[in-house]
């Protein structure tokens, strides 16, 4: 039988959590989970592409509605992801935003029943557009 001692415990939990930590960094570092449609609930980020942009939204329940704050930035190579915009929305449950973009690319946010989630309602469409600027 192994017996653990207390600084043995300590440096096995830390040696777990840094493993843990590097994971999870590489794959945030990962370009194939830098999409997120939803549902999500409160403070989950919600991530889209739109050409060479990109989108970060997320909510907070508010007295059953979601007050929605999102971010646009440039993603391209000579954009640098410096420029930014935010814009903040309160939204009714069933309430929709819809966000334009650039050629004719746009994203819809609906706000769930008692602010529960948060969801990007034109799934199919820009899922679609996500995919045909791959090959650009």
């Amino acid at each position: 039988m192994v017996r653990f001692s207390r600084s043995n415990l300590s440096a096995l939990a830390a040696a777990s959590a840094l493993l843990a930590l590097s994971a999870v960094g590489a794959l945030a570092m990962s370009d194939d989970t830098s999409v997120n449609l939803g549902p999500v609930g409160p403070r989950e980020p919600i991530l889209v592409k739109m050409g060479d942009k990109r989108l970060v939204a997320y909510y907070e329940p508010n007295g059953g509605n979601c007050f929605v704050s999102a971010i646009v930035f440039d993603a391209s190579p000579s954009g640098g992801g410096f420029a930014s915009t935010r814009i903040r929305v309160a939204l009714h449950p069933g309430e929709l935003f819809r966000l334009d973009g650039v050629e004719d690319r746009h994203v819809v946010l609906l706000c769930g029943f008692n602010a529960e989630r948060l969801t990007v309602l034109n799934r199919t469409e820009v899922m679609t557009q996500s995919a045909s600027t791959v090959g650009e």
